[in-house]
């Protein structure tokens, strides 16, 4: 079993920045691949980055060159940097765990962290 706690959301103003983390507890967390999703009002939760074990990353074409996700396995934790916010980027974000290979599949996930929410008012 997994427990996911995301903490780092927050007000931000366009163009700004932002740095969400997730703490996992459990001793398998390494093995894990690590996802970021977000959900906005009215819409289907979707893809935003993901980290393999071993540093592959993948980043959804839409937030990519602005977010990077990121890992430290030492202190189980995952985070997103994201930088020149937009508004479109208004949502509750949510981290994922699976212990196979990245997916942007939300389906695929077993566990889930209960979101922070991240508002970018222009």
């Amino acid at each position: 079993q997994v427990q996911l706690v995301e903490s780092g959301g927050g007000l931000v103003q366009v163009g700004g920045s932002l740095r969400l983390s997730c703490t996992a507890s459990g001793r398998t967390f390494s093995s894990y691949t690590m996802g970021w999703f977000r959900q906005a009002p009215g819409k289907e939760r979707e893809f935003v980055a993901a980290s393999r074990w071993n540093g592959i990353r993948y980043h959804a074409d839409s937030v990519k060159g602005r977010f990077t996700i990121s890992r430290d396995n030492t202190k189980n934790t995952v985070y997103l940097q994201m930088n020149s916010l937009k508004p479109e980027d208004t949502a509750v974000y949510y981290c994922a765990a699976r212990a196979s290979r990245i997916s942007d599949l939300t389906r695929l996930y077993d566990y889930w962290g209960q979101g922070t929410q991240v508002t970018v008012s222009s």
